[in-house]
């Protein structure tokens, strides 16, 4: 790790973690399909024609869009929650669906809709937007996120790919003002976009030692069990 995670663990080591935001911005990255992220396999993912009729056995695509918290740093790709939650739809009987893990250490909201240009060429039927933390724990402007993430959202919608909204919160000691407007932003993103929220993606996983890996931020595959459930609970109905 470098040197300004431990300045940060040592503040932030009850909740989850700055450890997100060291990692430069990456360029958009292609995406390899059941929970594992790859730089060579999107161009290889089927898409579908406009001529197709979808039926219950047509393949469909689910991207998670996000940063650490989504690529499973610190665990094996297939314990990340993005193939949890691929299991869990296939478990549950939707074998048709896939899902992509497009998350990328250290990206923030600004990566949004870039991203989402590259991704969308292999036609998802639905984006995960996971993305946020990272501008939090820099403490960039709320309203400056609040208007990637909306830039991102009204490309999907305009793209016809529906997006459902992973809701992050801020630890304490950023203030009460900023750390109420940044758990605020998602859920007037969602009531204005009309999406679907998961109001708090690390929800029984942040601040838990025992759902986190041994620098108390990033979850181990505990936490990652618990994040794939949480997901799963939110978009069955949806899918």
């Amino acid at each position: 790790m470098r040197p300004f995670l431990f300045l940060q663990n040592a503040i932030l080591l009850f909740f989850f973690s700055a450890n997100l935001a060291l990692a430069n911005e990456t360029k958009p990255a292609k995406a390899a399909t059941s929970g594992t992220f790859s730089k060579d396999s999107n161009a290889a993912a089927p898409s579908r024609t406009n001529n197709e009729t979808p039926t219950k056995n047509t393949p469909k695509k689910l991207i998670v869009l996000g940063d650490s918290l989504t690529e499973g740093y610190g665990v094996a790709k297939d314990a990340a929650y993005p193939a949890l939650l691929e299991k869990k739809l296939h478990d549950s009987g939707k074998k048709n669906w896939s899902v992509i893990n497009s998350g990328v250490s250290g990206s923030t909201t600004a990566s949004a809709i870039s991203r989402m240009k590259w991704l969308f060429k292999s036609k998802p039927e639905i984006v995960l937007l996971a993305l946020g933390a990272n501008d939090g724990l820099r403490g960039i402007d709320v309203k400056a996120s609040e208007q990637n993430l909306a830039d991102a959202i009204e490309y999907a919608q305009t793209e016809k790919v529906k997006v459902i909204l992973a809701g992050l919160y801020m630890p304490p000691n950023y203030g009460k003002d900023y750390t109420a407007d940044f758990k605020k932003m998602y859920i007037d993103l969602a009531k204005k976009y009309k999406l679907t929220l998961i109001p708090f993606l690390l929800e029984n996983v942040a601040g838990d030692s025992k759902k986190n890996l041994a620098d108390g931020i990033h979850p181990n595959e505990s936490g990652h069990k618990v994040i794939a459930e949480t997901v799963f609970k939110t978009i069955q109905g949806v899918l």
